[in-house]
């Protein structure tokens, strides 16, 4: 995961122009967060993560990919290589989390306002999603709609959330009211969340969710929509083109767009 252009953005280097309008992304308050957990891996990890981005920091970069990333949060002006090393260096030797340690690290990076450190929760997440249990999808939501952006909405949704609700199918409940949320990065969530489910993908839901925010004005849903029914056609083309063919009038001609890209009508 970095901000040098990714297929979350839909390809376009730098994303979308806009940000949505406040209070979606607002910060959350004390009360909205979830308790962090007692963890003394994570204070551990916290203690030594802090030390070793601080040292790296460039602050001339710094001012770059805040710019580029529309001004989402500061940064420290860390690579995408240099972080994933210095990474390496702070998890060295630490051992596995539990769910407690994990929800422990990413809350108290979220806490931190540099973006680096958002990113290494989301990577240090999906390493170790499977040693979490459905109980984790609060955290996960809060993540999901604190400090929102591309650059780590569209992988907690893909690599963290996808992959609690298909270790527990009890949770497409929780995605049938995310898709209804008026919270778009929870909606985009539960659109993007089947995206790596090739053959297991719930087709039903994923065509219903597209058509159940199909009339949403704003870019980042229509995208999810279209990006949601592009990835699927790489396991059942017809399928895809029989749904766009058959709802055309009721999609944006942004999702149609993005659905038929690799497939044609």
């Amino acid at each position: 995961m970095g901000v040098t252009g990714s297929p979350t953005s839909g390809g376009r280097r730098g994303g979308p122009r806009r940000r949505p309008e406040a209070p979606r992304d607002r910060p959350a308050t004390a009360r909205d967060s979830p308790a962090v957990p007692r963890s003394a891996l994570a204070d551990t990890l916290l203690e030594r993560l802090t030390a070793t981005y601080t040292a790296a920091a460039d602050p001339a970069r710094a001012v770059t990919l805040r710019a580029y990333m529309k001004d989402v949060a500061p940064f420290l002006g860390l690579t995408t290589p240099e972080r994933r090393a210095l990474s390496r260096t702070v998890l060295e030797g630490t051992g596995l989390p539990d769910q407690a340690d994990a929800a422990a690290v990413a809350l108290r990076c979220w806490r931190l306002p540099e973006r680096e450190y958002h990113y290494f929760a989301v990577d240090y997440l999906r390493r170790h999603v499977k040693r979490c249990s459905s109980d984790f999808l609060p955290v996960a939501r809060h993540l999901v709609s604190t400090v929102p952006w591309w650059d780590t909405v569209d992988l907690l949704a893909c690599h963290v959330v996808g992959g609690l609700v298909a270790a527990d199918p009890t949770l497409r409940a929780d995605m049938d009211a995310w898709i209804e949320d008026d919270d778009l990065w929870v909606a985009r969530t539960a659109l993007l969340h089947q995206l790596r489910y090739k053959d297991a993908t719930d087709t039903e839901r994923l065509f219903g969710y597209c058509l159940r925010q199909s009339g949403h004005s704003d870019f980042f849903v229509r995208k999810a929509i279209g990006w949601c029914l592009r990835e699927y056609a790489k396991t059942d083309p017809r399928a895809v083109r029989e749904f766009v063919s058959r709802e055309r009038e009721r999609l944006s001609p942004l999702s149609v767009r993005e659905a038929l890209k690799n497939i044609g009508s």
